[in-house]
């Protein structure tokens, strides 16, 4: 089995140490955050009320270490993980263009040297910026060339430009180049529903709203033609939003079709031809029925720890495992080897 989405807990004073000039040793940064906030909801209030004990309400210095990843993939039965990032998941939102390189090369580098070589069975998503593609794709090969245990790019769904503009052609260009996958991780500013009154409203419409506007908009701009050899993986709002986005998308091919001369296949195609991976709630119930819609191939487990509390991690994976409607081949395939296949390892 390997957790194909887990999380860390960025320390920004130990990444300070990583950035370089024009930057480094420029104390004033430490006065602000490095990454913009997510939206105007303050999670880790609203976890301590409620008394939810995800990983927002949890003592960041404990949670997320090396050492305590590795104990929690021991008692999961897990080999290994793919670290995301948590504060640095606001990359996309960066507005200064010198800032969002060095911030993002401090990152990788921290991330490496505090996960990566601890351990090889922690492997690393890498940040880039992306309001600077020809930045983003110097960093990207620096990555790919310099820091072991990098497996792929992360990019936001809360990103200024939609993800098929021709703006990004380039960052992806450089994922086809290095044979490396980019992930399209949900959230993010510009998605969160900023008309809603209250925060439950937000987190529940969130990451799906975000990933179905980011896929349809790369599909119909052309993306996955364009780039039909890189891996592309959306992560952490689960498949129900797919499979409402995949009739929407036909729907709309079958009538619209002459504002896509880029595509040569029908949106089914694209999502079933085994170039677009997704993860899957273990939970859902719709779950067998997207596994008959889009086959098992392409679906992945994720622990989501450390913003998931450890036994509830266990709680889950424990209840995924005892599902009696769906095949155990599909259990393994989503519990580690399509991850495998994803990230190359």
């Amino acid at each position: 089995m390997f957790d194909a989405d887990g999380h860390i807990f960025e320390s920004q004073t130990e990444i300070f140490k990583f950035l370089e000039d024009p930057f480094r040793g420029k104390t004033n940064l430490l006065h602000t955050p490095f990454f913009p906030a997510f939206d105007d909801w303050n999670r880790t209030a609203l976890s301590i009320a409620g008394n939810y004990p995800e990983g927002s309400n949890s003592s960041r210095g404990e949670e997320g270490k090396p050492e305590q990843w590795l104990q929690v993939l021991d008692e999961l039965g897990m080999e290994g993980t793919v670290l995301y990032p948590t504060a640095a998941m606001t990359i996309g939102q960066v507005k200064e263009q010198d800032w969002a390189a060095a911030v993002s090369t401090a990152y990788n580098n921290w991330l490496h040297h505090k996960f990566l070589s601890e351990n090889p069975r922690l492997k690393g998503m890498a940040i880039i910026p992306t309001i600077n593609p020809r930045q983003a794709a110097q960093e990207m090969r620096r990555v790919a060339a310099e820091l072991k245990g990098m497996v792929g790019f992360f990019i936001s769904a809360g990103v200024q430009r939609p993800l098929g503009d021709r703006f990004y052609d380039p960052i992806y260009a450089t994922a086809r180049e290095l044979n490396m996958m980019i992930a399209v991780h949900a959230g993010g500013p510009g998605h969160r529903l900023d008309m809603m009154d209250r925060a439950i409203m937000a987190r529940c419409l969130g990451h799906p709203t975000s990933q179905m506007i980011q896929m349809t908009h790369m599909m119909f701009s052309g993306v996955f033609e364009r780039f039909s050899e890189v891996r592309f993986a959306f992560m952490e709002a689960g498949i129900g939003w797919l499979l409402f986005n995949l009739d929407r998308m036909e729907e709309a091919y079958e009538q619209w079709s002459y504002e896509t001369p880029e595509l040569t296949r029908s949106p089914r195609e694209y999502l079933t031809g085994g170039q677009l991976f997704f993860h899957c709630e273990t939970d859902e119930m719709i779950l067998p029925y997207a596994i008959e819609a889009l086959g098992d191939a392409q679906l992945l487990y994720a622990s989501d720890y450390p913003h998931i509390a450890p036994d509830e991690v266990a709680s889950r994976l424990r209840k995924f495992q005892a599902r009696e409607d769906l095949a155990a081949s599909s259990k393994a395939r989503i519990l580690g080897d399509n991850a495998r296949r994803l990230y190359r390892l």
